[in-house]
């Protein structure tokens, strides 16, 4: 009976020392694994890598100077400048262990970059599927493959829900134009919004081109007789909105575009629709969705 009752405190004890020893253990790892999160130090550099961080609940030490508004969780924090040329001395004062950028600015940042030894990722975001890389890489970077699936999930899903919807009806042929103050060019099915425009099922009148964007030739793209008309803005969309505006009146050419004749010439927005994608891609496919089949 005593031998019985020993065996029993025994194993009882020898529970409780493992359940002891995984909870140490969990705890420790814990531990280790906020202590590691907390040795991070990242600046962001566009508004778009400052709400995929957020989307992905990552601290930030630093964001870009902007009008637009960031998440509540990076209120008062240090602002380093324009995305562009953001300013090196500010970044470099707040110790970043990883500096976000995008790949469309690489060319011109990655020597400052160097030159102050700041490390830099540059996040290609010239595509939906190459963004949902961008932040799942992030995600395993950072622990935060959950949150990464989430985001990634949500945008395969309104893909699906997009294609399902334009199924079976006939692609209308898109010019999409991106207007600068003074001047505008043509994007090609290699731009985001070019992308997005395939994606909602339209079909872009240039093809085969490598660049994403194009000097525009207005006889060309008579010829090629869109269906519909897309004016995007990149920098001051009200003087963009303007001066299309101000171009579709005075040059006689547009009258003659079928696009211009049924009424089918959209403005987009700008928060919606950049140069390069941002989290609002599902939204914005939903109101390409909305110009492409009206009906």
């Amino acid at each position: 009976m005593k031998h019985r009752m020993l065996c029993t405190l025994i194993a009882a004890f020898s529970v409780c020392m493992i359940l002891s020893g995984c909870s140490q253990s969990a705890e420790s790892s814990a531990k280790g694994k906020k202590s590691a999160e907390s040795s991070e130090r990242i600046v962001a550099t566009t508004v778009a890598a400052a709400e995929i961080m957020d989307a992905l609940e990552v601290d930030l030490v630093g964001v870009p100077t902007s009008q637009k508004s960031f998440p509540a969780r990076y209120k008062g924090l240090p602002e380093v400048g324009n995305p562009m040329s953001p300013d090196m001395e500010i970044i470099q004062s707040l110790q970043p262990t990883d500096v976000l950028s995008v790949t469309t600015l690489q060319y011109d940042l990655e020597k400052p970059f160097q030159q102050a030894g700041v490390p830099a990722t540059y996040l290609n975001l010239e595509s939906m599927a190459n963004m949902e890389k961008a932040i799942t890489k992030l995600g395993d970077k950072y622990d935060r493959k959950k949150q990464a699936e989430r985001i990634v999930s949500a945008f395969e899903q309104k893909k699906k829900d997009i294609q399902e919807k334009a199924k079976g009806k006939r692609k209308p042929s898109v010019l999409i134009l991106l207007g600068v103050p003074g001047s505008y060019l043509v994007a090609t099915e290699n731009s985001y919004i070019g992308d997005l425009v395939r994606i909602a099922g339209g079909k872009n009148i240039v093809e085969g081109e490598k660049m994403e964007y194009l000097e525009s030739n207005t006889e060309y793209l008579q010829k090629a007789n869109p269906d519909i008309i897309l004016r995007a803005a990149h920098g001051m969309p009200d003087e963009v909105v303007k001066m299309f505006d101000q171009e579709f009146k005075t040059n006689d050419i547009w009258k003659h575009f079928n696009a211009v004749k049924q009424d089918r010439v959209y403005d987009l927005e700008e928060s919606l629709f950049g140069t390069t994608g941002n989290l609002k891609a599902a939204e914005a496919l939903d109101e390409l969705t909305r110009m492409l089949y009206p009906s």
